[in-house]
Protein backbone atom coordinates (compact mmCIF):
# COMPACT_ATOMS: atom_id res chain seq x y z
CA UNK A 1 0.00 0.00 0.00
CA UNK A 2 1.10 3.78 -0.56
CA UNK A 3 -0.13 6.50 2.02
CA UNK A 4 -0.01 10.04 0.51
CA UNK A 5 -1.30 13.51 2.06
CA UNK A 6 -2.84 16.01 0.20
CA UNK A 7 -0.98 18.85 1.75
CA UNK A 8 -3.30 21.39 -0.11
CA UNK A 9 -6.17 20.51 2.31
CA UNK A 10 -3.96 19.46 5.13
CA UNK A 11 -4.95 21.82 8.49
CA UNK A 12 -3.08 19.61 10.38
CA UNK A 13 -5.35 18.56 13.19
CA UNK A 14 -3.19 15.56 13.68
CA UNK A 15 -5.70 13.10 14.27
CA UNK A 16 -3.39 10.97 11.79
CA UNK A 17 -0.42 11.54 14.21
CA UNK A 18 -2.55 10.23 17.21
CA UNK A 19 -4.24 7.21 15.37
CA UNK A 20 -1.12 6.01 13.79
CA UNK A 21 2.56 7.65 15.18
CA UNK A 22 4.82 5.18 13.46
CA UNK A 23 3.36 6.76 9.71
CA UNK A 24 2.36 9.95 10.40
CA UNK A 25 4.14 13.25 12.03
CA UNK A 26 4.11 17.17 12.66
CA UNK A 27 7.43 18.85 12.63
CA UNK A 28 7.96 21.41 15.03
CA UNK A 29 8.13 23.96 12.45
CA UNK A 30 5.62 22.30 10.18
CA UNK A 31 2.41 23.09 8.94
CA UNK A 32 1.61 20.24 7.35
CA UNK A 33 1.28 16.60 8.41
CA UNK A 34 4.67 14.51 7.30
CA UNK A 35 4.34 10.60 5.79
CA UNK A 36 7.13 8.74 7.70
CA UNK A 37 6.43 5.61 5.80
CA UNK A 38 4.67 5.98 2.49
CA UNK A 39 4.59 1.96 1.86
CA UNK A 40 4.01 0.56 4.99
CA UNK A 41 3.55 -3.07 5.30
CA UNK A 42 0.20 -4.67 5.92
CA UNK A 43 0.45 -4.85 9.47
CA UNK A 44 -0.16 -1.12 9.70
CA UNK A 45 -3.26 -0.59 7.67
CA UNK A 46 -5.78 -1.25 10.21
CA UNK A 47 -4.45 1.79 11.57
CA UNK A 48 -3.72 4.18 8.56
CA UNK A 49 -7.54 3.32 7.43
CA UNK A 50 -8.32 4.60 11.19
CA UNK A 51 -6.67 7.47 10.60
CA UNK A 52 -7.95 8.21 7.55
CA UNK A 53 -11.23 8.06 8.42
CA UNK A 54 -10.29 10.23 11.80
CA UNK A 55 -9.00 13.24 9.27
CA UNK A 56 -11.56 15.56 9.41
CA UNK A 57 -10.70 17.30 5.59
CA UNK A 58 -10.08 13.55 4.32
CA UNK A 59 -6.43 15.11 3.13
CA UNK A 60 -5.11 11.09 3.43
CA UNK A 61 -4.58 8.82 0.66
CA UNK A 62 -4.34 5.15 1.07
CA UNK A 63 -3.64 3.56 -2.31
CA UNK A 64 -3.32 -0.68 -2.49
Amino acid sequence: MKITVDTSICEVHGDCVVAAPDIFDIGEDDDVVQVLDAEPGEEHRATIVQAAKMCPVAAIRIEG
